[in-house]
């Protein structure tokens, strides 16, 4: 007796868009839901901000903050230090479109920054610049604090 085989077709073109748009779509949301998660362990969900990507370096003379602002105006970044804590604030604004926008994956909004330096620096001497979307922070350390060469007689 022959067994009639099931057979498999391959699936159509438009089939696996649709998967990989729906693929797209579940990776948006969970980007969304762990940014919401990292936002309320971080104390962000009283003011509904994100908080960007940023690498803290120290030198002898300084330290250096460097934070991903792709897209952020200069007048649109508000820095404030308290202590030994640096706060950047601002927003990344929703940029003018012409078409419909099919996807998104780049965070908009309001912004916050907060980092808390390992030691003191000298709040006169703070320098902040913007280039290719990264402000540069410089919090440059007291003289009493920087390390210093000393001679044996």
């Amino acid at each position: 007796m022959a067994r009639d085989l099931e057979t498999t077709r391959p699936e159509s073109e438009a089939t696996s868009r649709n998967l990989i748009a729906e693929l797209d779509q579940l990776h948006g949301s969970l980007r969304d839901q762990i940014e919401r998660w990292r936002s309320l362990l971080d104390g962000d969900h009283l003011d509904g901000a994100f908080t960007p990507l940023a690498d803290l370096e120290e030198t002898d003379d300084a330290y250096l903050v460097e934070i991903e602002l792709a897209g952020v105006k200069r007048g649109d970044i508000e820095l404030t230090t308290s202590g030994r804590r640096l706060t950047v604030t601002g927003e990344r604004k929703e940029k003018q479109r012409v078409g419909i926008l099919l996807r998104r994956t780049r965070t908009i909004g309001r912004f916050r920054y907060e980092i808390s330096l390992p030691g003191p620096f000298d709040v006169d001497q703070v320098a902040a610049g913007l280039e290719d979307g990264v402000l540069t922070v410089r919090l440059p350390k007291p003289e009493s604090e920087r390390p210093r060469r000393i001679t044996v007689d």
